[in-house]
């Protein structure tokens, strides 16, 4: 039987669980001691890998997690059965009496999810779990907080419901402290408003990494839910995180399919977007478009070989980008290539990555694509 596992690689990313490890500790030391940790894992952990991702954090010592849709949950719960599990998107109507199949947290922000979630529950003859959330000014999911206190009571009022907590999501958080603070004020108020809540038990919510600002001062806030800053991503320096030497966790990488000669005049790749200006020496790297590299990052990216950066020439491709190693000696076919990470002292992180496409490091990791293996390395390096 033919197979690809045994072929050498050309492009892959590695994963560093024992500094996903690392930055949980550092995280959750960083935090007050009521607070809990909430692992944000969907989009297969931001391109992580769910499986190896949540598996490390459940061994470090999460206390539950937060996925994007029922898939999602499914996979997470053939991982780890017993942990607690929040759904953040809306469920599909459709969707409503599989949910009772992987003992999850459900999002509701409307009267007819209450009402269908409560009449799935009662055909089977179960309880579902649910958590209020309230828009405060995102704008998307989320009751408006104005409106709250009555879906509360409908809540309340749901006999195979039951209430587990209640959120929100900041907007601007990493932009803009004034409307985090009113959001925050919002949220605050709403809950104040529901006649008859108790908070006990209840897990309340509103920080991400970057929002988490005031948890040391006295409020309903008893968890965080942690994403990017687990995986090595830094908050903005005004979050009470941005003190945490995260380790990255996510590196890509590629190698040296060919290296040329061509003369000054010569055009790169498609549309002839670079001319070179002197004789060049250049290397195509074996990944492209198709692995994540960002076609915009076409004559604005760089990379490293040798532990020198080499900026991108003309267009990126699918399969295929070019780059100018005119003044780095001896590079040759199956050099390794650093697109995000570390080589012999140098560094390209992640944010600068994506800032050369103009996009943002939640988008980058998300977009590295299946035919990119995952490499896992495991040791704690302690």
């Amino acid at each position: 039987m033919f197979t690809a596992s045994r072929l050498p690689l050309r492009c892959w990313a590695e994963i560093d669980l024992a500094a996903l490890e690392r930055n949980l500790r550092l995280i959750r030391a960083s935090l007050p001691g009521h607070m809990r940790y909430v692992a944000v894992v969907k989009a297969d952990a931001y391109g992580h890998g769910l499986h190896q991702t949540a598996a490390r954090l459940m061994h470090a010592g999460a206390d539950l997690f937060a996925v994007a849709n029922l898939a999602e949950a499914a996979a997470l719960r053939e991982i780890g059965p017993g942990w607690p599990v929040l759904l953040l998107s809306p469920l599909l109507p459709e969707e409503d009496r599989h949910v009772l199949d992987y003992d999850v947290a459900v999002t509701v922000s409307s009267a007819g999810e209450v009402e269908r979630l409560d009449n799935a529950a009662r055909s089977a003859g179960r309880t579902v779990t649910v958590h209020l959330k309230i828009d405060t000014g995102m704008g998307r999911l989320g009751v408006w907080h104005e409106q709250a206190p009555a879906l509360y009571q409908q809540i309340r009022q749901a006999s195979h419901l039951k209430l587990a907590g209640v959120f929100t999501h900041f907007s601007s958080s990493d932009e803009d402290s004034a409307f985090t603070a009113e959001q925050r004020r919002r949220f605050v108020a709403a809950l104040n408003a529901c006649q008859g809540i108790d908070l006990t038990g209840l897990l309340i919510h509103a920080d991400n990494s970057s929002g988490l600002e005031t948890v040391e001062v006295a409020g309903p806030f008893n968890a965080v839910r942690v994403g990017l800053l687990q995986f090595g991503i830094l908050p903005h320096a005004s979050s009470l995180l941005s003190q945490v030497q995260a380790e990255p966790v996510f590196s890509f990488r590629t190698r040296v399919a060919l290296v040329k000669q061509l003369p000054a005049g010569s055009g790169i790749s498609y549309g002839r977007t670079h001319v070179l200006r002197r004789d060049s020496t250049v290397a195509v790297l074996a990944a492209g478009y198709g692995d994540g590299v960002p076609r915009a990052s076409s004559n604005r990216g760089q990379v490293l070989i040798h532990g020198q950066r080499c900026p991108i020439l003309g267009r990126v491709t699918m399969d295929q980008t070019i780059v100018d190693v005119t003044d780095v000696p001896g590079v040759t076919t199956g050099d390794e290539v650093v697109l995000v990470g570390r080589q012999q002292g140098a560094q390209i992180g992640l944010t600068e990555f994506s800032r050369w496409a103009d996009t943002i490091p939640w988008e980058t990791l998300c977009s590295v694509t299946k035919r990119v293996p995952r490499l896992y390395r495991t040791s704690l390096g302690l």
